[in-house]
């Protein structure tokens, strides 16, 4: 029998029995820093800009020089010089003059705001007249307004945007601090599997779990080591789990966490090393296993491929998270159900939607599946949980979805 555990409670033990592996940091040139985890806290050390800049063409000059004015009464300001772009802004702006000035120009010490070029006239004789007043800091961006030294830009764990690279050039970062990438490996057991190139004789079937699953790893940011199909022998499964734990930080194996005659999967983890877990409150994906052997994680999946790839979504990616270091985020929308789900199994269920856009609104249609089917899983575009104790959603209910991979 299982001793099942839910959701939170597996979400606890992940969280309380695996730490983030030591030594996992390189530093990458920051062309290849994208989608990396960010290996440390990133300080910036400077003033970004490093000068008071424009942010219109304009003219630099005082904001009290241009209290009052009007287009019929404009200001009659002194053109002193013109900054061009790159270089540097010159003296210091004397009462009663103003300086031309580019979008993204310095402007001179003496000066608090930029008029905007639509709201001057040039008469061509040295004289410019300012036809609108202009506000202190108007048309501005100070210096350190955007970085300055010792404030925090980037926390450790933060998955890597083109925005962030972005700062971090701006800050002079050429190489950048990221986690290692993990290594997990992959290994699908069952004597009814063949490879997704082979043709499946009677009561066969192409093996599904490998190649979603590494798909899905990967695509989270980690590495994956195949190992392929291994019959349903206990001995031979107990050897390629051997050989994937020296050579990997996890091990993934699918089928065989049931508590079949042929279901090695427990025995062998809690003979290794140690089961932490048999078996989790939800629908699909019961007969989970979680269990520590030299110290990483072996995670037995159902054979199943729904119900797989919900444990990995749901629980695998959290722990390898935790491993790296890496800050966990969720992306979630807001949408209407379109069909009644029921759920009385005193389980949390898993439910795939397919979502359309109707009107203003977001609408989901609940895919009704089995956790042995893939093609309704791949035509869905989010899922949500239904708690253990609820008997379903009824149609119309507000509902937050979990979406994309991961």
């Amino acid at each position: 029998m299982l001793n099942v555990k839910t959701p939170e409670e597996v979400l606890n033990i992940i969280d309380c029995e695996f730490r983030e592996l030591p030594g996992l940091r390189e530093l990458l040139p920051l062309e290849q820093a994208l989608g990396r985890v960010l290996a440390e806290n990133i300080y910036a050390g400077e003033y970004v800009p490093d000068f008071d800049r424009s942010t219109v063409d304009g003219y630099a000059l005082r904001a009290r020089d241009t209290f009052g004015c009007s287009e019929s009464i404009p200001a009659m300001l002194e053109q002193s010089g013109e900054i061009l772009m790159g270089q540097a802004a010159g003296p210091e702006l004397g009462e009663g003059c103003c300086r031309a000035v580019p979008t993204g120009g310095a402007v001179p010490a003496g000066a608090d705001c930029v008029a905007m070029l639509e709201h001057t006239q040039d008469f061509g004789d040295g004289l410019i007249a300012v036809l609108k007043p202009v506000a202190p800091g108007e048309n501005m961006i100070f210096r350190g307004d955007d970085v300055y030294p010792g404030k925090l830009l980037l926390k450790k764990g933060r998955v890597l945007t083109s925005r962030d690279i972005g700062a971090l050039a701006a800050i002079g970062r050429p190489m950048v601090p990221v986690v290692k990438k993990l290594y997990v490996g992959v290994i699908s057991t069952g004597d009814e599997l063949v490879a997704p190139g082979e043709e499946p004789k009677a009561g066969q079937v192409r093996d599904v779990n490998g190649p979603m699953l590494s798909a899905l790893l990967v695509a989270f940011g980690v590495r994956t080591v195949n190992y392929g199909i291994v019959p349903d022998d206990e001995e031979k499964l107990r050897q390629v789990l051997g050989s994937a734990l020296e050579q990997c930080d996890a091990v993934l194996m699918s089928g065989g966490s049931s508590v079949g005659a042929k279901d090695a999967a427990s025995r062998i983890i809690e003979d290794m090393g140690e089961l932490l877990l048999h078996g989790i409150a939800i629908k699909p994906g019961k007969p989970t296993i979680l269990g520590r052997i030299e110290g990483k994680p072996v995670v037995g999946l159902p054979g199943h491929p729904a119900a797989a790839w919900f444990v990995a979504r749901v629980f695998v990616l959290p722990l390898l998270a935790k491993l790296m270091g890496r800050q966990q985020r969720s992306f979630t929308v807001t949408a209407r159900l379109a069909r009644s789900v029921s759920a009385n199994h005193g389980r949390a269920q898993y439910q795939g939607v397919r979502l359309e856009k109707q009107g203003e609104k977001l609408i989901a249609w609940p895919i009704h599946s089995k956790s042995g089917l893939i093609s309704d899983l791949a035509g869905a575009d989010a899922y949500f949980c239904i708690d253990s104790d609820c008997e379903g959603m009824h149609e119309g209910a507000e509902i937050q979805l979990s979406v994309g991979d991961f």
